[in-house]
């Protein structure tokens, strides 16, 4: 059975964002899904969280869990019947936390594999490094609290960038029972991003030419956002 509401504080979240060749994209999707694109582009990224006080709702404060996750993740649309649905597909879901590896997709939905992070936060500053056990993902950012967009950013303004996300509260993500996508809902109390400017990342899923052949990817742009009280509800599966 699994626990129905998931609540805590989002104390640092990271959206790292591709902009991406759509068809390029489209072959790493479940055909249900088409991708959601901004000024011809797919967006995908990576979302780098911490989360504090993770319990269930209604219990202390002080009983709850910390931990660093990552999510390789890309907003996409799909229909339900009549109706168009908008959200992210996440591909993988990495964390520190032994728990939430081994407890995610069973107590509450989202599997996550285990991996070691390092991380530094001053406040304006942080380093992000982040290695699979698996070895399959290796995740490295640097950078610091940024005034505005690149200048290069398909979006416009931060404003634009910002509405383009908050509608992504819906996940859907995969799990090891083949053609099973595991939906988890994020609702924020508040929704408030600021521009991230990156000195450095990498992220091997992004820089595998295997997936994304030169030319069909560039980094678009970085934000944060902090210190949010959130909750995680579960949402049904989709079988693709």
């Amino acid at each position: 059975m699994r626990l129905p509401t998931i609540q805590g504080v989002i104390r640092r979240r990271i959206l790292a964002n591709f902009r991406i060749d759509p068809k390029v994209m489209q072959r790493h999707l479940p055909n249900l899904f088409r991708p959601k694109v901004h000024n011809g582009f797919a967006v995908a990224g990576i979302c780098l969280i911490r989360l504090e006080h993770i319990r269930p709702r209604l219990m202390p404060e002080i009983m709850g869990l910390n931990s660093e996750n990552a999510a390789h993740r890309v907003a996409v649309l799909w229909d339900d019947q009549s109706i168009s649905r908008e959200g992210v597909f996440i591909s993988r879901r990495d964390t520190n936390s032994q728990l939430n590896h081994l407890l995610g997709g069973r107590i509450f939905p989202g599997e996550h594999h285990q991996a070691s992070f390092k991380i530094a936060d001053s406040g304006s500053e942080i380093s992000f490094a982040m290695k699979s056990t698996d070895a399959r993902v290796v995740v490295d950012l640097q950078g610091s609290v940024g005034k505005e967009l690149p200048s290069s950013s398909i979006f416009s303004s931060l404003e634009k960038a910002s509405s383009f996300f908050e509608p992504g509260s819906l996940g859907y993500s995969v799990t090891s029972e083949r053609g099973r996508l595991d939906g988890l809902r994020l609702e924020t109390k508040e929704w408030c991003v600021e521009p991230f400017q990156i000195n450095k990342i990498y992220s091997s899923y992004f820089s595998d030419e295997r997936n994304f052949p030169i030319g069909s990817i560039e980094f678009d742009h970085a934000l944060i956002m902090r210190n949010v009280a959130h909750e995680w509800h579960g949402a049904e599966d989709l079988y693709v």
